[in-house]
């Protein structure tokens, strides 16, 4: 049994005043996340990634399409006390302390005050809140509110933990501290699903991941796959070209760089390196190297979805 399975799922909103339209945020969106598995959601600013969450939290109906949480729906109420959640932009009650929100947050999932107070405990200490325990919210920062409201989400100990933009707001030490509890968490076979802008994050963490444009999947699967399948491009390197050899290499590369010995070219297949070859047999030169070349998950996500958007190397 998959954690999470979505099938379909399709979220239109109403948008005008007098005459309203609908505006699809997400296009039949289809993905299933493992026990144990961390799943990166990659997109750009409205790509659909918070519309799927509030969706998945019960938040927003979805308009068509289906989804399921360690295989119950949605509407599941036991199901909803075996997850945790991150909103994007969390907001707490200003005048109760860290410790007070998280010993409220655990009698929420009916825990006992014993054992809430354990764990409000140990997740400050863990999430780098310990000195300011008993201190008002409303004197936090960002960054600070955004540790607390990890905290919360596993207060309860969840199966599943969904976190919409965890690393946002974090100085170094806040995201450490974030992927250590998500790295902890698939250790113990739980199931995560975070949306980040942080690709370098992604590519630490993510067993695999999946890319949203315009509220549609692009591509999903193992970052390995993912590259592979979206990236797979050749660098080749060319001596002693005549200078027909080379007007005609420049129509095929996708980059071209002209060097004092001949060229350096970039092509996109390996039907392209063939024709390459092709070209030098005809025209004459010498092949001195063909090297595959691997592009980073921001080459790909640049290519892909036409903007670096947010995303912070």
């Amino acid at each position: 049994m998959f954690a999470i399975e979505i099938e379909n799922l399709t979220q239109d909103y109403p948008v005008g005043f007098w005459r309203k339209r609908a505006v699809r945020a997400l296009d039949g969106l289809s993905l299933q996340v493992a026990r144990g598995e961390v799943f990166g959601f990659l997109g750009p600013n409205g790509a659909g990634k918070t519309t799927a969450f509030k969706v998945l939290m019960r938040l927003l109906y979805p308009t068509a399409g289906t989804a399921r949480i360690l295989g119950c729906k949605l509407d599941n109420l036991a199901m909803r006390a075996r997850i945790g959640y991150l909103p994007e932009q969390p907001y707490f009650y200003d005048y109760l302390t860290a410790r007070e929100f998280l010993n409220y947050c655990g009698r929420l999932f009916d825990l006992s005050p014993t054992v809430t107070k354990e764990r409000t405990t140990k997740l400050l200490q863990q999430v780098g809140l310990a000195e300011a325990a008993d201190k008002h919210l409303r004197k936090f920062s960002k960054g600070m509110l955004q540790r607390l409201g990890l905290a919360q989400a596993v207060i309860n100990d969840p199966e599943v933990l969904f976190l919409d933009e965890p690393m946002s707001g974090l100085d170094p030490l806040g995201r450490r501290a974030v992927r250590e509890l998500i790295e902890g968490a698939r250790a113990q076979g739980k199931a995560v699903f975070f949306s980040t802008h942080i690709l370098s994050d992604a590519e630490t963490l993510c067993d695999r991941v999946a890319i949203l444009k315009s509220g549609r999947l692009l591509e999903a699967g193992s970052l390995a796959e993912v590259l592979h399948r979206r990236s797979r491009t050749f660098e080749i390197v060319v001596r002693d070209v005549n200078e027909t050899g080379l007007a005609a290499l420049q129509k095929v590369a996708a980059e071209f760089k002209q060097t004092s010995a001949g060229a350096c070219l970039q092509v996109a297949n390996e039907a392209e390196v063939e024709q390459v070859c092709a070209l030098l047999r005809q025209q004459g030169g010498e092949l001195v190297s063909v090297n595959p070349v691997r592009a980073s998950l921001e080459d790909l996500f640049v290519r892909e979805v036409g903007q670096v958007s947010e995303a912070r190397l």
